[in-house]
This record gives C-alpha cells, structure tokens and sequence, in this order.
C-alpha cells in the first residue's frame, strides 16, 4: 500500500514539473531592432527627419575603385556595412579600415555581405588614389566598394541616408565628415545597427549582428 501511494505522490510530481515547463513562457531569441529616425538622438537625424517612424536607405549612384558605377541595384537583396572615410586621414579612418578588414575576412566566402566606404574627400580621393588605397589594406574589390561622389551627395547620403552625421549649414564651406559610425542596413534596406567602428569589441558585434542576418 505504501509502494502504492509512493508512486502515487512521485507521478503527481512529475506531472507538476512537466506541466509547470509546458506553461512558462520560453526565452525568446533575441531580434535586432529596426532603427528609424524616432529611436535615435537628434544630433544624429537631419531636422527634416525627426520624429519619423519609418525609414529606408535612399536609392544612390557612386563610383568606385574599379572605375565601377555602385548603385542601390548592385546591391538588391544584400547585407551591407556603411562607413565613411578619407584616405589621408591620419586617425580614425586607419581603426575603421582595420576593424572593417575583420568584416571582410569574417565572410569573405559570401555573397551576401558586402562593404560600402564612402570617402568624404571626393577632391583628394580620386579613383586611382581609391584604387592604390585598396591595394595597400588588401581589399576585396568585389565585395568592399571605396566609393566617390559629389560631397553634395555623400553628405546627403550621411545625413538622410546612414544617419551618420545630422546637420551641415552650408556645403560649400564644409567640414570633412569625421565620424566612427558603421552602419548595418540588412536585406531590405533598413539600418538593423549602429557601431563604433574604431572598438574591435564593437565590430565583433557586428559580425555576431550579421550572423543573425544571415540565418
């Protein structure tokens, strides 16, 4: 009788457990957020997009190393890393071009990740000078575009695009453009991160970001 009542008393444990694990909730896997002007601090969002609760990257034409014209097509359907630079920069352009180089050799085997460094010195940076640039920091031409455009359009691109930077008063009297920012934007043109690209502590995470891309 006891035997009885013991298994009794152990089947209505195992029960207990097993129902108690069916009804909690399980931990969910983490999501990556989608960034649009309302989630970030105004000194990065252009005054014309404050307060916006949707965003897209705007469509785009640069030219790069290869003497290629890059645009949004190029691109359809990728992951892409954004970062802008100049190659005479004697400081934080030499951290981005070197964390970045971990990027490119973390998925060097895909064709889904790509790397876009737009160059803020468009006077200075000329195709040839990209070209020689890339030669020296072993870059992937086909997979790691060093573009050139109008400082026009790379600001524009800075501003309303990557919201890299927020505002310039006056672009005939511009500043070049420094900043540490590397953007992540995902298959659908939407910025899913944003890194300081002079931490490698920062750059492994977005790798372990566009793992989760990937799956």
């Amino acid at each position: 009788m006891s035997t009885m009542k013991n298994k009794s008393i152990l089947l209505i444990i195992l029960t207990l457990i097993i129902g108690w694990y069916l009804v909690i909730p399980k931990e969910e896997e983490f999501e990556l957020p989608v960034f649009t002007p309302s989630d970030l601090r105004a000194t990065l969002v252009h005054p014309s997009l404050v307060g916006k609760t949707e965003h897209s990257i705007p469509n785009f034409t640069f030219i790069n190393q290869d003497s290629l014209t890059i645009t949004e097509k190029t691109i359809e359907g990728k992951i892409y890393v954004v970062d802008f630079f100049f190659t005479s920069c004697p400081s934080i352009c030499i951290d981005l071009t070197n964390n970045l180089k971990l990027v490119q050799e973390a998925f060097k085997d895909s064709d889904d990740v790509f790397i876009l460094s737009h160059s803020v010195d468009p006077k200075y940076d000329t195709v040839s000078r990209l070209k020689k640039y890339g030669k020296i920091h072993n870059i992937n031409s086909e997979k790691w575009f060093l573009l050139r455009g109008t400082i026009e359009k790379i600001t524009e691109m800075a501003q309303l695009g990557y919201f890299a930077i927020a505002e310039f008063k006056n672009h005939t009297e511009y500043e070049l453009i420094h900043t540490e920012n590397v953007i992540l934007v995902d298959q659908d043109r939407q910025i899913r991160g944003i890194y300081n690209g002079t931490s490698s502590i920062d750059i492994g995470y977005l790798i372990d970001d566009i793992n989760k891309l990937l799956e």
